[in-house]
């Protein structure tokens, strides 16, 4: 319901909690504290240290009106006998104050402590005037443990708390949670209409852990019986069972690659074949670190459909990941026989139009693109596997779209192609259970034997000639080098060092006996092709670029990075970037030259990189840092909201509704029970429309 319509709130005031995102009862109700105070706890004034938060009880001395110059303040001065604390107000309407606290009135206070020389004081404290009966121990506010929420403009903590008590004391007892009665009773959980309760009008300390830890269960619990039936409903699917023939085309790829597979890629490949020998859609998860060799493994997924008889279809979130994927495919295709095509929005007309029909007939084998590939006028004869690159979301309408391109069964129904989503760098174990938790993960979790160490430095502006001079002594010994820069040319927003004009100046001044090349987003589909090909032959020195060498390129030569304007830069990017050396049998360096005058944050992140290669690690600190809304982004759309929980911090919390969601699941996989009809009803609320009626029954 709108908190307009709550009584004593109305338009006016709706509209300006609406300002914080509070729009309704339920919104109010999941406006958790951020912290409580216990002011039952009451000292002397002796006590109070100056610094610190605190409250006590004390006699009216002496009050009146004041002025600071040309400033008006209203001062209260009182004693408990063991001190003497003023009070004062800047900010206030003297008709209220005047005649309220007037000598011998019996006051509590409570607020920041501060001091004055040896006078102590405390300015804008909450305060309540004490009857001859009253406890000083009863709070400023009512009960002993007080909420503090989150500041909501022009509004006074103790409006917003009267407001959020008003609605928990008039709407939380008709809240129907998500966790069985029997979970909640194993785990030790309280409904979730006490939770709010408890949560918001705490007896104790104690009441306020177990309120907090019963909400974020419910609603982790509300997300992993979605995700569960998410993915039960795709294997109801039907799908095409693809592998177990002869593999003359796989077999071809082993005779073509240099290098061994490693144990992990071994395993992630017999994951990847159970699933697509399946008679259900395969819907899995890839993810590994920087040069773990997940690109080995997906044309591997890719021959296998090919294999059987069908097509497979490669789609980037980037015209230049597309093409970089594709020269890599076309290095194998002619000697595996099949044939392979590249389609993006820079393909010319007469081109798409031969391509989309050799798709249309299966004269391709494997189509790359970006996710164009699966809307309008594209259609496969028999699409058997997409791999996709997970940097752009990929929900309920795009597998909609992959079901209609799919070829029809011998029956005439619908067949599901399997599909691979592939992360460009690890994404915490956390997010994989929750942004990511419809699909089964494989991770590679292993680097290639032979793999030299990247020694990562940090650097400032005044060390760049040491930079420099660290890239003449590898470019010395035969070596490669990349210099990256976050713009392509000059901004007259943003003072940064930009790719168009620095190459001018490495070239003319810093390296002019080397060949130094320029590539970046804007440059032609054939230009970039032919600038990224003569620097892996070797015919340019050092690559100054954009970060569109990000991923998918490979120079076991190239022995040194230099990252310009670091401070500009995500971690993962950042790690990326530095996976782009280190793939040779050299050791390798990635510089990072950066400039973070008084940013804490940006000096924590860039003292992570320089303190780890491990991109998992790597992934755990920048959800620490950066939080979850980042990570999450657009795959947030086809989830319920985030409310209360933290991934990271809640993560024994969401392994223990995972492994309950499973078994009520298993237990009622209809949702048909009593107790599940009533939960079923619970999860198409707050799912809406991103879960199916389908796919809870």
């Amino acid at each position: 319901m709108p908190l307009q319509y709550v009584k004593g709130i109305g338009p006016k005031l709706a509209e300006r909690l609406a300002g914080k995102g509070l729009t309704t009862i339920e919104d109010a109700l999941y406006f958790l504290p951020v912290r409580y105070e216990d002011r039952s706890l009451l000292k002397s004034i002796k006590e109070l240290v100056p610094g610190t938060r605190g409250g006590c009880a004390g006699e009216v001395v002496v009050s009146g009106e004041v002025r600071y110059g040309r400033r008006r303040g209203f001062e209260v001065v009182i004693s408990d006998g063991s001190g003497i604390l003023k009070l004062k107000w800047f900010n206030f309407k003297l008709q209220y104050i005047k005649g309220r606290y007037k000598q011998g009135v019996r006051v509590k206070v409570f607020g920041n402590v501060t001091a004055y020389g040896a006078q102590k004081e405390i300015i804008h404290p909450d305060i309540e005037v004490l009857g001859g009966d009253d406890d000083p121990a009863g709070l400023c506010g009512g009960g002993g443990i007080l909420p503090v929420y989150s500041q909501i403009e022009n509004f006074h903590q103790k409006t917003i708390r009267k407001i959020i008590d008003s609605i928990v004391k008039g709407y939380a007892q008709s809240v129907v949670g998500a966790v069985p009665c029997g979970v909640l009773q194993a785990r030790g959980l309280l409904p979730l209409a006490e939770a709010f309760r408890k949560a918001h009008s705490p007896g104790s300390n104690g009441d306020v852990g177990l309120a907090r830890r019963s909400i974020v269960f419910d609603e982790l619990f509300s997300l992993e019986l979605g995700l569960a039936l998410k993915r039960r409903a795709i294997k109801r699917e039907g799908g095409l069972a693809l592998g177990g023939g002869d593999e003359k085309i796989l077999k071809r790829l082993g005779g073509l690659i240099t290098f061994e597979l490693t144990r992990a890629q071994r395993r992630v490949i017999r994951e990847i074949k159970r699933d697509m020998a399946a008679q259900y859609p395969m819907n899995r998860l890839l993810q590994g670190d920087v040069g773990s060799g997940k690109t080995i493994v997906s044309l591997i997924a890719a021959l296998i459909a090919i294999d059987s008889g069908h097509q497979a279809a490669i789609m980037a979130p980037t015209e230049i990941l597309a093409e970089q994927h594709y020269l890599t495919i076309k290095g194998y295709a002619e000697g595996l026989g099949i044939r392979a095509a590249l389609l993006t929005g820079s393909t010319k007309k007469t081109e798409r139009s031969e391509c989309l029909s050799d798709i249309k007939d299966g004269t391709v084998d494997i189509v790359v693109g970006t996710h164009a590939l699966i809307q309008g006028d594209i259609d496969f004869k028999s699409l058997g596997i997409a791999i996709i690159d997970e940097q752009h979301r990929f929900g309920v309408e795009q597998r909609g779209s992959l079901k209609n391109k799919a070829r029809k069964g011998g029956k005439g129904e619908d067949l599901t192609p399997d599909i691979l989503v592939m992360t460009a760098t690890p994404i915490p174990r956390t997010l994989s259970m929750t942004v990511f938790g419809e699909l089964e993960v494989s991770v590679i979790d292993e680097l290639p034997a032979g793999r030299q160490p990247i020694t990562t430095r940090l650097m400032r502006e005044a060390d760049r000639e040491k930079a420099y001079e660290l890239i003449g002594k590898e470019l010395e010994r035969g070596s490669q080098a990349y210099i990256v820069y976050p713009l392509v040319e000059e901004s007259e927003e943003l003072r940064l060092r930009d790719a168009t004009r620095m190459h001018k100046h490495l070239a003319r001044d810093v390296f002019p006996q080397y060949k130094v090349a320029l590539l970046h987003g804007r440059m032609k589909g054939a230009e970039k092709e032919a600038v990224m090909a003569g620097f892996k032959e070797g015919l340019s020195d050092v690559l100054v670029s954009t970060t569109v060498i990000e991923v998918g390129v490979d120079v076991p030569n190239a022995t040194i990075i230099l990252i310009e304007h670091a401070e500009r830069f995500g971690l993962a990017q950042l790690h990326q970037l530095r996976g782009r050396v280190g793939r040779g049998e050299r050791s390798s360096t990635a510089i990072l030259l950066a400039q973070y005058s008084g940013s804490e944050d940006t000096r924590r992140r860039l003292k992570v990189i320089e303190g780890t290669t491990d991109g998992f690690r790597i992934a755990e600190e920048d959800l620490k840092i950066r939080g979850p809304g980042d990570f999450i982004g657009t795959r947030q759309a086809g989830m319920p909201d985030f409310r209360t929980s933290d991934t990271f911090a809640d993560l024994g919390l969401l392994r223990m509704a995972r492994e309950d969601a499973k078994a009520f699941l298993d237990a009622d996989p209809e949702l048909t029970t009593g107790e599940g009809a009533a939960i079923k009803v619970v999860l198409r609320l707050r799912w809406k429309d991103r879960l199916s009626l389908a796919e809870v029954g």
